[in-house]
């Protein structure tokens, strides 16, 4: 398995091991574009793996914080309660760099600026760059993701 996120098209695809692409999503990233540099709130190019697959079995909606559930699950209702909040639901695939230099390590690491694949409300437009430098996907499309790549799946980021 392979993910390849292709930023100009705001779109992620999974490839199998035969190279096949077997899933497309349209997928959400930076409002502030392309970029390494912790604090920039861009989405971080380069060469990736998932480090992390956080939120098995959790309901879909279900919300995080610093990686843990809060118990809630985003409805409008709850979204209108917290308009500014930047909602992580359903699941998490926590991502790590693989070149150093350029998303690993010092300034530029993509698991310490907290970098993820991650659900987000569904009020919330898909192919449309708005998030602070993760990937948002609608939450059936993560839960159905995150069934399909074990931890370790190659992350191919372009511009």
């Amino acid at each position: 398995m392979q993910i390849r996120i292709d930023i100009s098209t705001q779109t992620l695809f999974l490839f199998g091991d035969d190279g096949a692409c077997i899933r497309r999503y349209r997928v959400s990233t930076a409002k502030n574009g392309p970029g390494e540099e912790s604090g920039s709130h861009r989405t971080p190019r380069g060469r990736h793996l998932v480090r992390a697959r956080i939120g098995a079995g959790a309901p879909l909606g279900a919300a995080f914080r610093g990686r843990r559930p809060t118990g809630e699950v985003w409805t409008p209702e709850v979204g209108a309660a917290a308009p500014e909040r930047d909602w992580i639901l359903t699941r998490i695939l926590w991502l790590s760099g693989t070149e150093p230099g350029f998303n690993r390590l010092g300034k530029v690491d993509s698991m310490r600026r907290y970098i993820y694949i991650h659900g987000t409300p569904d009020t919330e437009p898909m192919g449309v760059p708005r998030s602070i430098g993760c990937v948002r996907m609608r939450n059936r499309d993560v839960a159905e993701l995150f069934d399909l790549v074990p931890a370790g799946t190659p992350v191919d980021i372009r511009a």
